[in-house]
């Protein structure tokens, strides 16, 4: 049995990948600062769903260096899976000192204390945004990630080389992860999903940007929890046919590596209201927009790597998956008996 630090436990991620390494028997650490960014109300609720003997919350900052440094030489865990970051393509336009602060100088007192305290593996989030301006379809981990469209991409980024740094001077395992749009029961409110259905129950008009000529790789919360603990179980180590003279940019001479994590299968973003439509029985009243700064029209994860070496294969497919999340929604947020009654019709 493992002790094992979670940053980022009260978010939508966080929650689930604790809740599953409790089931299977860890001990967790979860951190998490509860910020405002979007309902602390809902961030407890999924605490509120974590108690177990076995874990133990802390309410922390990442740019908090002392509190961080004290809760390593305190718990020592063995392995941290690092989620915690200020999320958010759009919102990084607004308040950008945040993400530096959070995804860049949190990031460091991570790494400081993976380095102190000789953590076996450091699995971190990064973003499927990287790809930034790239156009080449699918994503790839061998392709060039340098041209970011918003500063949240480059603090993700960021990550990716100084999580190398830190395998290469100090010897420690890290793997990042390339998210692809997670969705799913306990999501966050600011995704596409959730507010869609949020804005269709109420009767108000969502917003479609690029008038919905994009797409984008939804990946299913349980896909995305499955292939997170594989990696954990899989420490890296240096690629010995790794070469200076044509480096790879997913692995290294160091214990390093980099995957996408997504569905492979990108789903036109209409076809995916049409599912939601379907699955609450109300067609959604759509207000058409242009492309918002900082978006990029298609993503499409390659994850051919991950499967290579963990054997992730997604199963949940949106005809599945937005349902699951409609359900949920009802029962947490238990709208008015009409629109139950239009759900209940639905489903």
């Amino acid at each position: 049995m493992s002790k094992i630090l979670v940053t980022g436990a009260a978010g939508f991620i966080g929650f689930h990948i604790s809740q599953m390494l409790l089931q299977r028997g860890e001990t967790v650490i979860g951190l998490d600062n509860l910020n405002d960014y979007y309902s602390v109300a809902l961030k407890l609720s999924r605490l509120s769903q974590l108690q177990h003997p076995n874990f133990q919350f802390h309410q922390l900052d990442l740019a908090d260096r002392p509190g961080i440094e004290n809760l390593f030489a305190h718990h020592q865990p063995d392995r941290v899976i690092h989620l915690a970051a200020q999320a958010g393509v759009r919102y990084s336009l607004e308040n950008p000192h945040m993400y530096v602060d959070s995804n860049v100088v949190g990031f460091l007192h991570i790494l400081e204390g993976c380095r102190q305290h000789k953590v076996q593996h450091l699995v971190y989030a990064s973003s499927s945004s990287v790809y930034g301006a790239n156009r080449v379809i699918p994503f790839s981990t061998q392709h060039s990630v340098d041209h970011p469209l918003s500063l949240y991409a480059a603090t993700k980024k960021a990550n990716e080389l100084m999580a190398h740094t830190y395998s290469h001077l100090y010897k420690i395992p890290t793997t990042g992860l390339r998210f692809f749009t997670v969705y799913g029961p306990w999501g966050r409110p600011d995704m596409a999903l959730f507010a869609f259905t949020k804005s269709i129950l109420e009767g108000k008009p969502i917003d479609v940007y690029n008038h919905g000529k994009m797409q984008r790789d939804f990946t299913y919360i349980d896909d995305i929890v499955d292939g997170v603990l594989r990696v954990l179980d899989q420490v890296p180590a240096a690629n010995a046919t790794w070469s200076p003279y044509a480096p790879e940019p997913s692995s290294s001479h160091a214990p390093y590596r980099i995957y996408n994590i997504g569905n492979h299968q990108p789903i036109a973003l209409l076809r995916f209201i049409e599912v939601l439509e379907n699955s609450l029985g109300i067609k959604a009243k759509k207000n058409f927009l242009p492309l918002q700064p900082g978006d990029v029209l298609e993503t499409y994860a390659d994850v051919s790597d991950l499967t290579e070496a963990v054997g992730f294969a997604p199963q949940v497919a949106i005809e599945e998956g937005i349902p699951r999340f409609v359900k949920w929604y009802f029962t947490y947020y238990h709208p008015s008996t009409s629109r139950a009654a239009l759900f209940d019709l639905a489903c």
